[in-house]
């Protein structure tokens, strides 16, 4: 035990060690079996097993953290692995997706899903609220889709690229106003590719004999384009902060961004579109 013991004082003064410490304190711990090395992550402080285990093979980081769990220490072996960013956070259920009860998984989906469920009968709302607008230009209910598919698509990109991003710890959440900058400025970009290409689908496959007198149809192009743009940049934004905001609140940015953002695309879709389109082309 001499060794362990070496091991275990050694790991207790990581945080004033170097590299080159942690490493050899890392070869002695990778000395004893499977089962010893678990036994003394449950005795290690959080921060200094998690300093060892940055310098472990991932399987077999993998492997201990099992080993925790079956030594019914799930609150270190949950701490371990949200410190090594293999969970986005505490609120991410333990134990194996396959081996976790189906009431489990429907305990902890069911509130947001209802929730957002309701919610979304603000889209609806707002629909009904803009019948005169769809009713003088029935053109614009074709494009309705597009606008939510565009929102979603590039707000659901944007969230899982800064999950893996946060899960590498490539990220933290105290830089959320880098990632927002960052995803402006993307989203700027793809903005301005996405309303090109509807302002020529439009323009090409759009039959503007059936336009309402005084309307062009490069009128309503332009239009559309415009609301399809201000929703690729505010989904990508949201996108991107959604899921530092869950990590933030320590809830689980998997079961939390998607239905969420979801939700927010839909309701600010179809704000952003009638507003859009009313304000550009003077209808009621």
């Amino acid at each position: 035990m001499a060794v362990m013991n070496y091991a275990a004082q050694s790991v207790a003064a990581t945080e004033n060690l170097g590299q080159n410490d942690v490493l050899a304190v890392r070869n002695a711990f990778l000395k004893y079996n499977i089962e010893e090395q678990a036994t003394l992550l449950a005795r290690m402080p959080i921060s200094e097993a998690i300093a060892v285990l940055h310098e472990c093979p991932l399987r077999h980081v993998q492997t201990l953290l099992d080993l925790l769990d079956e030594m019914n220490e799930h609150v270190r072996m949950r701490h371990l692995a949200n410190g090594l960013g293999l969970i986005c956070s505490e609120a991410e259920p333990a134990g194996h997706y396959l081996k976790n009860s189906v009431f489990s998984h429907v305990r902890e989906r069911i509130g947001w899903i209802v929730g957002l469920a309701l919610l979304g009968i603000v889209s609806g709302l707002i629909i009904s609220h803009y019948e005169d607008t769809l009713s003088q230009l029935v053109l614009l209910a074709i494009y309705m889709p597009v606008i939510a598919a565009a929102g979603g698509n590039t707000g659901s990109q944007a969230a899982t690229l800064v999950v893996r991003a946060l899960a590498m710890e490539e990220i933290r959440c105290r830089d959320w106003v880098a990632v927002m900058w960052k995803e402006f400025r993307v989203a700027i970009v793809i903005a301005a590719v996405l309303a090109m290409v509807i302002v020529g689908r439009v323009l090409m496959f759009s039959d503007g004999t059936a336009l309402p007198m005084g309307m062009q149809l490069h009128d309503i192009a332009l239009a559309i384009g415009m609301a399809i743009s201000l929703q690729v940049v505010l989904s990508t934004t949201v996108g991107g902060i959604l899921p530092m905001i869950a990590r933030a609140c320590r809830l689980d940015p998997a079961v939390l961004v998607s239905p969420v953002l979801a939700s927010v695309v839909d309701i600010t879709g179809m704000m952003i579109y009638f507003t859009t389109v009313n304000w550009m082309l003077g209808l009621a």
